[in-house]
């Protein structure tokens, strides 16, 4: 069976650096250290990256590796998931969402 990799990239309404770190940190808070999760990483765009090739249309960008399509599953119907929703899409004037099967 697969690993899961969930990312998700969002574009804020407000991109302060209060709002920015505000998202971060409830990522952190109730993202990270589900079950079945094997790697957790949430950070800032970097600006000084800016190739033909690199994706500008975002602030923040959330990467968690799940061990199975079901804790992936699970996660998202999870409560602490629904809270950070709930706390946080206001904000979002988009989040796009990468999952994919890892070989």
């Amino acid at each position: 069976m697969p690993q899961l990799a969930h990312h998700v990239f969002f574009t804020l309404k407000d991109s302060s650096d209060t709002a920015t770190d505000a998202l971060i940190t409830a990522a952190k808070k109730y993202l990270d250290g589900h079950d079945g999760c094997v790697s957790f990483a949430v950070g800032r765009r970097t600006p000084d990256l800016v190739r033909e090739v690199n994706d500008q249309a975002f602030h923040v960008s959330l990467h968690v590796v799940f061990e199975s399509r079901a804790a992936h599953d699970v996660y998202q119907t999870h409560p602490r998931h629904l809270e950070f929703i709930a706390e946080q899409k206001d904000n979002w004037a988009q989040a796009r969402v990468f999952d994919s099967d890892l070989a």
